[in-house]
């Protein structure tokens, strides 16, 4: 069962309270901090993030079981660490970047 955490909008404007994450070439806002849950990321040149990532807005979705999502699934971004207890995947639907989180028990 998905269930939303948040909305990723790409932005090429520097944000209030954004900080870097350098292994993805992002500045990143904290949609915790966002009464609308609302995440922005502005991509530096060069970053590795696929390209519908970097220039269309995401949603995201909680998740119990990632690998079972992940099958099938157009996968944009692998697996990765997205924090402490974390992991992230995006895959491809409809069209826009779904980014795909499970929260370890």
């Amino acid at each position: 069962m998905r269930k939303i955490n948040h909305f990723g909008v790409p932005t090429t404007t520097p944000q209030p309270g954004e900080v870097y994450a350098e292994g993805l070439k992002v500045w990143l806002t904290n949609f915790n901090e966002s009464p609308n849950k609302i995440e922005y990321l502005r991509f530096d040149e060069g970053s590795w993030m696929p390209e519908l990532i970097q220039k269309v807005a995401h949603i995201a979705y909680e998740v119990d079981d990632l690998a079972a999502e992940l099958e099938g699934a157009k996968v944009l971004v692998e697996p990765m660490p997205g924090g402490e207890n974390l992991t992230i995947a995006f895959i491809e639907e409809e069209g826009i970047a779904l980014e795909l989180m499970q929260f370890d028990k």
